[in-house]
């Protein structure tokens, strides 16, 4: 690989990671082409393949919960067209009907790779830093024993997707904990599988 290629890759997994905005926009068939065909998600309320993340979140789109995700610059590991990818995000969601709010920190970890010259997501998942309440016309009477089901970290999300009708049906990473080790060690592996 030549140093112009690697920026070029670099620049087109950039791209990818930006490309999120087409799900805050309901641009679904676009939101769709970040991923390979055979590409998987596992987030706070969804996990399984890419195809039917898309077809989820536009009915969540139709729904009275809102999202708008702010991406910043990934970091990112090559192993041949191989990458992994890790991309601080932070995830503002409201339900309308419900003048409630949340806000979350999480870092994307994606799994991606160039196929028939195409940078695109493998396998995308997340961890979860902190979250936090955000009221909208009052403050709210939240069932603090609800909240307290999920780590902190995102416990402000989980409760707000629950009242939303999204379960969140298992525990996810957190800022250094072990299913953190244990999902960066996977990612390595699958790199070093290249």
């Amino acid at each position: 690989m030549t140093v112009s290629t690697r920026v070029e890759d670099r620049s087109a997994i950039a791209s990818l990671m930006t490309g999120w905005i087409h799900r805050d926009l309901g641009e679904w068939e676009q939101l769709g082409e970040l991923f390979h065909s055979d590409g998987t998600i596992e987030i706070s309320w969804f996990e399984g393949p890419a195809a039917d993340f898309v077809a989820a979140s536009a009915r969540m789109g139709a729904s009275d919960l809102r999202s708008k995700h702010q991406i910043g610059g990934p970091s990112i590991t090559f192993n041949g067209d191989r990458a992994l990818v890790e991309t601080s995000a932070m995830l503002i969601a409201e339900n309308v009907a419900l003048d409630l709010g949340c806000t979350a920190h999480n870092r994307f970890w994606d799994r991606v790779e160039k196929r028939d010259g195409d940078w695109r997501i493998v396998h995308r998942a997340s961890v979860y830093d902190m979250s936090s309440f955000n009221f909208l016309a009052k403050v709210q009477d939240i069932d603090e024993s609800a909240v307290r089901r999920y780590p902190r970290e995102y416990a402000a999300l989980a409760y707000v997707l629950e009242k939303s009708g999204y379960s969140v049906a298992r525990e996810f990473p957190t800022r250094n904990s072990e299913l953190e080790t244990r999902m960066k060690a996977a990612g390595r592996a699958w790199l070093d599988g290249a």
